[in-house]
């Protein structure tokens, strides 16, 4: 039970890492408040976690406010955080629209900062806890035809590692992690829909060591680690957790 008695919220909690993560933090202990606008898979995902779920959508700035308030109130305070709601768009530059270009960069860098600002009051008053952003490793290395996605989780870390430095004082420790292809609904709709998805498929494995996609409990194991007392010494961070992708 490495969080018992944590209460943390999840961001992109009713699928795929977001998901993964919620299941594992409540079996480790931790009272979990679970935020996503996919009502039909907040339902399950709360069901199966045994957390609260709120429906939001994080393009609604004027919702994540009384959305975080909500979970604060459910939960009895909120000590840690896990921003995991992403959204990805592979489009080469001259024809991304820039209300494409807004919406990645407002589901994966702003809406992690509007959470983040919400939930600061809650923490302060818990006396600290942690900050999780699911970054990802296009933050680390670019790909083609995803400019503002890797722009957009590039920036995420910088956020992480410069509130890192600003929430030191208040005992709140922020860090990322970077995960390489993860075997989600948002990952295969980047490559089922190729011409050929088949040598898709293995043009993007041959990018990774470990010539595999990772699945999402994997991720939420990486996790783990970050909110609990065991990284007790760690802040500022981007954890690669990648199957070799970043060095390869």
């Amino acid at each position: 039970m490495r969080l018992a008695g944590r209460r943390i919220l999840v961001t992109g909690a009713a699928s795929g890492i977001g998901r993964a993560i919620a299941q594992l933090f409540a079996a480790e202990g931790a009272g979990v408040a679970l935020l996503d606008r996919d009502r039909d898979g907040l339902a399950a995902a709360s069901a199966e976690s045994g957390g609260t779920g709120i429906a939001c959508d994080l393009t609604d700035v004027t919702a994540i406010g009384p959305a975080v308030d909500q979970a604060a109130n459910a939960l009895g305070g909120i000590d840690g955080l896990v921003n995991s709601a992403g959204v990805d768009l592979m489009r080469p530059l001259d024809t991304m629209t820039l209300d494409e270009w807004t919406r990645v960069l407002h589901v994966n860098l702003t809406a992690p900062m509007l959470v983040c600002r919400a939930a600061l009051p809650a923490m302060r008053e818990c006396g600290g806890g942690t900050i999780l952003a699911i970054a990802s490793g296009a933050a680390l290395r670019p790909l083609p035809h995803r400019t503002a996605y890797c722009a957009a989780k590039a920036g995420l870390v910088m956020f992480c590692k410069s509130l890192s430095i600003e929430l030191a004082a208040d005992n709140i420790r922020v860090n990322a992690i970077c995960p390489g292809i993860v075997d989600t609904k948002m990952w295969r709709a980047s490559w089922e829909g190729a011409t050929d998805p088949r040598a898709e498929l293995a043009m993007i494995l041959d990018r990774y060591v470990s010539k595999r996609v990772g699945r999402p409990d994997e991720i939420a194991r990486a996790a783990l680690f970050l909110p609990s007392a065991e990284s007790s010494y760690v802040t500022g961070s981007a954890l690669a957790v990648d199957g070799g992708r970043t060095f390869h």
